[in-house]
């Protein structure tokens, strides 16, 4: 959860998390769609997935043990070099670097890092660095301390150098930098993507979709949506869009709701319709569902429309 997610964000998601999968076991015995919907708020649905498939693993191949070994944790879907080091150095006390984003930063000062703190070439620096000064045998205080530090004293926009106990050995506070460092260069613009959406009622149901397996949001539900040039919707494309899967609905002229969503690279302007349903059947698909509106909490909902539901 901490991955790309400050603590104070993760904190009450984590709690209803153990709550919900106290266990290694109980995770991996769980639903899909629940996992999904236990992760809901916290985005980059990504991690839930990779989580869900990797304990599946830890429970087959090591009996519920999650493995200590950095190279065995590697393995495992969805963690990398960073998630595998701290469980190896926090849990088992291996020698192993955890280097996360507040680590970059305090590296990135201390040593006057001059380079884009978002490249690989930064990365392999500061992970050697990391290497060099950890101690033998404290790899996993070592580890929690700088993660701590940089989350509490070196933090990114206004770091509290005057409680410091390094400050003498900064380099960026000697040069007068620890407010330019580090460097990110990200090198592209978050472009908008213009949709429209239906809320489609049929008696007491509404149309959902589910989105592909792969790619943002894998696996979410949502309502009926299509991508439009126009900035305030577009209520025949919706109507030509749910043609192709064997309905004909009634689209009204006026925008309900719009809504804006900031993902980490793009962002999404909606403009959401009501509509009603006329005639038709879906063809035969596990993507589509005629939803009972009472039974829409049970379902992970993709981003702001989760936020829709409210409309129901």
């Amino acid at each position: 959860m901490l991955q790309q997610t400050r603590v104070e964000a993760v904190r009450p998601y984590y709690e209803n998390w153990m709550e919900h999968f106290p266990t290694v076991e109980a995770l991996a015995a769980a639903d899909g769609d629940e996992v999904l919907r236990q992760w809901q708020g916290l985005g980059y649905y990504s991690r839930a997935r990779n989580l869900h498939d990797s304990v599946k693993e830890v429970v087959s191949r090591y009996g519920g043990r999650i493995p200590a070994e950095k190279s065995e944790l590697l393995t495992l879907k969805g963690i990398g070099d960073y998630t595998a080091g701290a469980i190896s150095s926090l849990a088992y006390n291996k020698d192993e670097t955890a280097v996360d984003g507040n680590v970059l930063r305090v590296f990135a000062r201390l040593y006057g890092i001059r380079e884009n703190i978002l490249s690989a070439k930064v990365k392999k620096k500061v992970t050697e660095l990391a290497r060099e000064q950890l101690p033998e045998g404290k790899a996993g205080v070592f580890n929690e301390a700088l993660i701590e530090f940089g989350a509490l004293l070196c933090i990114p926009k206004s770091p509290k150098c005057g409680e410091c106990p390094l400050r003498h050995f900064c380099e960026a506070k000697a040069t007068g930098l620890e407010k330019e460092l580090p460097l990110r260069i990200t090198g592209k613009d978050t472009p908008t993507e213009r949709y429209a959406v239906l809320i489609c009622r049929k008696s007491h149901t509404v149309l959902i979709h589910r989105r592909p397996s792969e790619g943002l949001l894998a696996s979410m539900w949502e309502f009926p949506m299509v991508r439009c040039d126009q900035p305030h919707g577009d209520g025949a494309g919706l109507r030509h869009y749910l043609s192709g899967q064997g309905l004909v609905v009634s689209v009204e002229e006026t925008v309900t709701a719009e809504l804006k969503h900031v993902f980490s690279h793009k962002k999404w302007d909606l403009a959401v319709y009501e509509g009603r349903y006329v005639s038709g059947e879906l063809a035969e698909s596990e993507v589509w569902r005629w939803l009972p509106v009472e039974k829409y909490a049970a379902l992970p909902w993709a981003g702001p429309h989760g936020k829709l539901t409210a409309c129901l």
